[in-house]
């Protein structure tokens, strides 16, 4: 019998993040998202104990645009989402697919220990546990397991 490769959550993540800082105002974090052409970014920690953030364009859209609020005097800290749920860089995809799911997420940061080293969406993930060579996804047995 041959082992399927496991597809790691390292596999799939992209490593460069875009970073703010919480006091930076909604119009430059929009400038930012602008600029790097993305859709999210990670608030930084502010020490060690801290833990990071992340503003997505669907923050701006609710939080700021929707209440009428002015994006030059709002700071990304008001409409942050923190703490962010992280995954380990060699978490299987198919059980990082399950966590956001349940938790409704489209995307989730990833860690190697305590670094964080990358962001990962659904979107990724489920395009790639479906490899489009093949057409096949996990195994019989693996999709029995998931049921379990």
């Amino acid at each position: 019998m041959t082992k399927k490769h496991i597809t790691t959550v390292s596999e799939v993540m992209t490593p460069s993040i875009h970073v703010v800082e919480g006091v930076a105002t909604v119009r430059e974090a929009i400038d930012l998202m602008n600029m790097h052409r993305v859709s999210s970014l990670v608030i930084n920690r502010r020490h060690e104990g801290d833990e990071f953030g992340i503003i997505v364009i669907e923050d701006i859209a609710k939080k700021v645009i929707d209440k009428d609020l002015s994006p030059d005097r709002t700071n990304v800290y008001e409409i942050m989402s923190k703490p962010v749920v992280t995954v380990d860089a060699n978490m299987d995809i198919r059980y990082a697919i399950r966590l956001l799911g349940r938790l409704d997420l489209s995307r989730i940061l990833v860690t190697d220990g305590v670094e964080l080293v990358g962001m990962v969406t659904l979107r990724d993930m489920v395009l790639r546990f479906v490899e489009p060579e093949t057409g096949d996804s996990a195994s019989d047995a693996d999709a029995e397991e998931e049921d379990s």
